[in-house]
This record gives structure tokens, sequence and C-alpha cells, in this order.
């Protein structure tokens, strides 16, 4: 998918698009939100707010159904099972650093907040802690584009002025190369002319 091209035709509704994407998750989205805003498609304060409330609406909503219906899906879902038990395993041992990285952690991020809503954890607790987590990660990823943006601009910008100082340098050999072929040219062309017969 052609992020740019579809900010660009977005515009202001990127933010809301922000937002709905990382309900789900949306890390790659908000990466190249994240650049657009390095070249100034988006504004980013507006955008890593729209990422942190995403991110966190979304799962605060799975600890909720988690808290509320996990126990009858899980008996629906047994495959879920394993990965559940995982992340209550991770938060058993880290408690709260568990519930700020979660996000980080593939292979069970998107069963993790789900899980914690089937714990013990209230549900006070996590709210505070899964938003702490939520800015934590919409910052970094709204960095990461950010500051890469302005990174590869810089790279592209020295690659054009070098390109540029390249062609200048080829176009100059090449006028240089044609006046001395052209010269010689006209040198061979007065040798194979044959002289004029002098009149008798």
């Amino acid at each position: 998918m052609d992020f740019q091209r579809f900010i660009l035709e977005h515009g202001t509704w990127s933010y809301l698009i922000t937002f709905a994407w990382t309900f789900f998750e949306g890390e790659t989205f908000v990466i190249f939100a994240g650049f657009a805003a390095a070249q100034g498609l988006l504004a980013w304060p507006p955008l890593l707010l729209a990422a942190w409330l995403g991110s966190f609406a979304g799962d605060q909503t799975y600890f909720w159904i988690g808290r509320h219906f996990g126990v009858r899906l899980l008996a629906r879902q047994p495959l879920w099972q394993a990965r559940v038990d995982r992340a209550l395993a991770w938060l058993k041992r880290f408690d709260a650093g568990f519930i700020l990285t979660f996000r980080f952690i593939y292979g069970i991020r998107n069963f993790s907040s789900f899980a914690l809503g089937i714990s013990k954890v209230h549900w006070r607790r996590f709210c505070i802690l899964n938003f702490i987590a939520a800015g934590i990660w919409a910052a970094i990823f709204v960095s990461v584009g950010y500051i890469g943006g302005h990174a590869l601009g810089r790279v592209l910008g020295e690659l054009a002025e070098r390109f540029s100082e390249s062609m200048l340098i080829v176009f100059a050999l090449a006028l240089i190369i044609g006046h001395f072929a052209h010269r010689l040219h006209r040198r061979r062309r007065r040798k194979l002319t044959p002289a004029p017969i002098p009149p008798n």
C-alpha cells in the first residue's frame, strides 16, 4: 500500500484514520505518517495524539471484552488458550513492566489486553498503565517515522546535490569530447578530400 499517496488523498482525515488504525495495531501506518509529518504533510502533535488515543482505546476495549466475555470466548476458541497463558505468565513474572511493554512483544501482543482482562488486574490500574504505555508506544513510532523522514530527506538532498554535480561534470565532459571529436572529424575530411587540379 502507498501510504504517502493515501495520506495525500485523505489530508486531515489521516488523523482520524490513524486513530482507527492504531485501535487494532498500526505500527507501519504510524511510521509512515511520521514520515509524512517530517515532510510537512501532517502535523506531528495531533498525529501523536491520534496514535496515542487510538492505541489506548483499542487495548481498553480488548481488556473490557476479556473481563466480561473472556472465559466464554476461550471455551469457544481453544486455540487462543496458549497465547493467553503466555501473556498471563509474563504478567505474573513482570507485573506492571509487562503491561507497559506488551505492545512490543510480537506473538502475544494481540491477546495481551484480552488476557489481562481475564486476570485479576484491577481495571483502574490497567487503565492508568495502559494510558502511559500507549503514549510511549505512539511517541516511539511517530518519532521513528519523523526522524527517519528528516534523515532520509537530508540523504536525498545530498544525493540530489551530488547527482546534479555529477551530471554537470558528465555534461561538461560530453561537450569537451564532442568538441574534440568534431575537430578530429574535420581533419580527417580534409585529408580525404582530393586537392583541386590547377588550371592549364
